[in-house]
């Protein structure tokens, strides 16, 4: 008797999925694309959160270096200008100065008692003051146009000078943040190297000419920090940035329109600060490897985001077991486990500043 109970129960309980399945409409995945279960210390999309750590903070440091050095390189070439303009008033002025001094070596400058002196009526005593008061106002004011455009152009020197210190700092710290991310990927594929089992055949080299609307920038050409503070439109649901929000429209407006995640509650990384989203490579949402059309997809993505990725403020892009870093370009990546979607050779990954 109860082995007939319960052989009813499972009839009911495969007739009812059954009905259930085929009841349901077809519709995009919607979770994230993790199709394993994220060993201890791992990230859903692979990696650990070390790595993911040294990534952030690398890229963010070789950018901020960036920004710095652009300012400083902008700021050198306005003071270049005004010391070329500087440098040729002293010129003029040293010269006037000079002829001043000229003259009176030639003629013998009259003091002003001997001037004074020699004036034969009150009348001209009073212009011949007037007269040496005036020479003298206008040498004078030469000669201190003369002093303070030489002080000026010293100045603009020194600023000048600090700038290209400035610019050897930055230049220094954007080789130390360049090494830190590939010294990181280097303990990462050191630690587990890139396993083989997805089919990695084939280019990942994409093409694109679409320029992005760039998002909003500090005064100085610095990035705003921004927190997850708007609404998730993919289906992911949740909170993004601004900026992921801009480079989300940006990138369906050049035409990449198929199926997106991006927050997540959980894990390491940018997804759960609102700062990454996964785009599927295939039209119905995250599945195997991609292949064909949907490789190209992938590649032409992937080529979209590195070609604006100094107007929409992008951290790494990560597809087919590679990421692209602002210092360094095209890396391996071994993060994976072998699994279309750690591997991402199913989505392509984008973080954000």
């Amino acid at each position: 008797m109860h082995v007939r109970t319960t052989t009813r129960l499972l009839a009911a309980v495969v007739t009812a999925l059954a009905l259930g399945v085929s009841s349901a409409p077809f519709s995009p995945a919607v979770a994230a694309p993790t199709t394993r279960l994220a060993a201890p210390g791992d990230d859903e999309e692979g990696g650990t959160p070390a790595l993911r750590d040294q990534l952030d903070a690398a890229s963010k440091g070789w950018l901020d270096a960036k920004t710095a050095l652009e300012r400083s390189t902008r700021r050198q070439q306005e003071l270049d200008g005004q010391l070329k303009t500087i440098e040729a008033q002293l010129v003029t002025q040293t010269g006037k100065v000079g002829e001043i001094a000229g003259a009176a070596y030639r003629t013998g400058r009259l003091g002003p008692m001997s001037a004074l002196l020699n004036s034969n009526s009150p009348g001209g005593f009073m212009d011949r003051a007037s007269a040496l008061e005036t020479v003298a106002a206008r040498e004078d004011q030469e000669l201190r146009k003369m002093i303070e455009t030489r002080d000026q152009a010293a100045r603009t020197r020194a600023a000048v000078s600090r700038e290209i210190t400035e610019q050897r700092k930055q230049v220094a710290t954007m080789g130390k943040r360049k090494d830190q991310a590939e010294r990181a990927l280097a303990v990462a594929a050191a630690d587990k190297p890139a396993p083989t089992s997805s089919n990695d055949s084939g280019s990942s080299e994409g093409t694109s000419s679409s320029n992005a609307k760039g998002a909003p920038r500090n005064s100085d050409g610095s990035w705003p920090s921004e927190s997850c503070s708007v609404n998730d439109p993919t289906p992911a649901n949740g909170c993004i940035t601004p900026r992921t929000l801009n480079a989300l429209q940006q990138a369906k407006a050049a035409g990449f329109t198929r199926y997106v995640s991006c927050h997540r509650p959980s894990g390491s990384g940018e997804h759960p600060k609102g700062r990454a989203c996964d785009f599927a490579a295939q039209k119905n949402g995250f599945g195997g490897v991609a292949s064909g059309g949907d490789r190209t997809y992938g590649n032409n993505l992937a080529a979209y985001f590195i070609r604006n990725a100094d107007r929409l403020g992008v951290l790494y892009v990560i597809w087919f077991k590679r990421i692209w870093l602002p210092s360094s370009g095209w890396k391996a990546y071994s993060g994976g486990n072998g699994d279309p979607s750690s591997d991402h050779t199913n989505h392509v990954h984008l973080s954000m500043y």
